[in-house]
């Protein structure tokens, strides 16, 4: 411990004797440290709170909370914009009006170092401009970022209120431009489609496809089958009604006209069976066939009548007369039903030569289906959105689409944000009494001095008989005592160098305010 004490008395001792030399450079030190503290530019920094509100005037069915933070996000970097910026340094007066581009854009990039926009979960948005410097006074400074602040928010309201509409036009444009390449692309699709289905008509799927009408065909036919059963039963009963009823009927009292009931049978059945061979009927068909057996019959009965008249008269059946009629809408009904048959049946005959084809066609016809859906679809959608923005911008121009709400107005600062000048100039005063000390226990660590019999012992390795005390006359010590004052006004001109600027600096603050 005591030799820790004698070291660090000898530490001392070797600074106390070139204090002139720590002192001098403390003053340099100290003067150049104040010279560049004093060289730096202060600070003003302004601060405010603005909360954003999306308004969604005519609101989005396709948006959701991560579309309205995203443009939230965007109207917050829309705040530190470079032409938002370079309108903020004009309206606020950091340069004139007059300035060329160069000037505007070099004071945006100044104002976008100097800005810093923060934002919160709720829409608040808070920004905060720090500027200094620019040959400006403090005065002039503290004010500027002051304004500033305030333009970039009525920059930024003006921008929206604008923007929204002018946004909206340009969005429409586009919209416009795509709309009209995918009409002609719509066009052209239609025009296949219309192409494809006239040269392929009957082959197509869907309600008319081949697979489809032969499916309604053979419906058809078997139905055919079952109506033209049931009027082939109604033309026999009506055949079988006319065998059995006489065209002609007995009147007492009246002269007899004609031959018998027989002949006059075959007559008329004999006329019939010229009309059916009129209508194209061949001997094959059941019909003939029935009524030519119903001749053969008639004939030998007519054969077996006497040639003479009978006593009275005749007249015409009604009865039979009905079943004529009768048996001749049932022949027609038949006849219908088998050409209808027929035509069914040469029907089938070319669907089932043409099915071939049809697997192909159905897939190119899909295809080009597709294709004008796809088209068609985006068509619609764009210009559901064209319709969309047009009501949007036609709202945004006549509502505020953001509403602005400042909750904390443009601070006015009343000191410097930075840098801490008190704080640099008393640092500056200890680092250069640091320094000047560290300066002297240097040399006198350089230099072969021995403060002590002991240290000059340990460097020559030989014993020290004895040392000699300086003795101090009444002239030297007076000498001494001047020297101290001098040395002492020295350090006491430093700290009130130190203080007088600390004062000048309080003084240029609180004037700013």
């Amino acid at each position: 411990m005591t030799s820790l004490l004698d070291e660090f008395k000898v530490v001392l001792h070797g600074i106390w004797q070139r204090r002139w030399l720590a002192m001098a450079v403390a003053w340099g030190l100290c003067l150049l440290g104040w010279l560049v503290i004093a060289l730096i530019p202060n600070s003003y920094e302004s601060r405010a709170k603005v909360l954003v509100d999306l308004n969604e005037v005519v609101p989005d069915a396709t948006s959701n909370p991560l579309d309205q933070q995203r443009r939230f996000d965007q109207l917050r970097q829309s705040f530190a914009s470079a032409r938002n910026l370079a309108q903020v340094a004009v309206v606020s007066g950091m340069i004139d009006r007059g300035a060329d581009e160069r000037a505007r854009a070099s004071a945006a990039a100044t104002l976008q170092k100097a800005t810093k926009i923060t934002a919160t979960p709720d829409n608040i948005v808070e920004v905060t401009v720090s500027l200094g410097g620019g040959g400006r006074s403090n005065a002039e400074n503290a004010a500027l970022v002051t304004r500033v602040v305030e333009s970039m928010i009525s920059v930024f309201r003006d921008e929206q209120i604008r923007g929204g509409a002018a946004n909206a036009e340009q969005s429409i444009r586009f919209i416009d431009r795509q709309l009209a390449e995918i009409q002609t692309k719509l066009t052209q699709a239609e025009s296949a489609r219309a192409g494809f289905e006239s040269r392929n008509f009957g082959l197509l799927p869907g309600a008319g496809s081949a697979s489809s009408r032969m499916e309604a065909s053979r419906m058809e036919m078997s139905q055919l089958e079952s109506q033209l059963a049931g009027a082939r039963s109604q033309l026999a009963a009506a055949n079988a009604m006319l065998a059995s009823t006489p065209p002609t009927i007995s009147v007492p009292g009246m002269p007899s006209v004609g031959g018998g009931v027989a002949r006059q049978q075959l007559a008329a059945a004999q006329a019939e069976l010229s009309a059916m061979r009129a209508r194209g009927l061949t001997s094959a068909h059941p019909d003939v066939i029935a009524l030519n057996s119903q001749i053969a019959a008639l004939r030998a009965q007519a054969a077996r009548e006497p040639s003479g008249g009978t006593a009275g008269s005749t007249s015409p059946n009604p009865a039979y007369v009905t079943a004529q009629s009768q048996r001749a809408q049932a022949q027609a009904q038949v006849s219908a039903l088998d050409t209808r048959r027929a035509q069914l049946a040469a029907e089938v005959a070319r669907i089932m030569a043409s099915r071939t084809q049809e697997p192909a066609i159905a897939a190119e016809y899909e295809r080009l289906n597709r294709d004008y859906t796809v088209l068609k679809d985006q068509y619609d959608r764009l210009g559901a959105r064209r319709e969309q923005l047009r009501l949007r911008g036609a709202a945004e121009s006549t509502a505020d689409a953001v509403r602005i709400e400042i909750l904390d107005a443009p601070s006015r600062p009343t000191s410097p944000a930075a840098p801490n000048k008190p704080l640099l100039l008393v640092a500056v005063l200890f680092a250069g009494l640091v320094g000047g000390m560290a300066t002297a226990f240097a040399l006198s660590q350089v230099q072969t001095t021995y403060p002590t019999a002991a240290r000059l012992a340990r460097a020559s390795g030989l014993p020290v008989i004895g040392s000699v005390t300086e003795q101090l006359t009444d002239a030297l010590r007076d000498a001494r005592a001047m020297r101290l004052k001098r040395f002492a006004a020295a350090g006491s001109g430093l700290a009130l160098l130190c203080v007088i600027l600390l004062a000048v600096e309080l003084i240029q603050r609180g004037s700013v305010g």
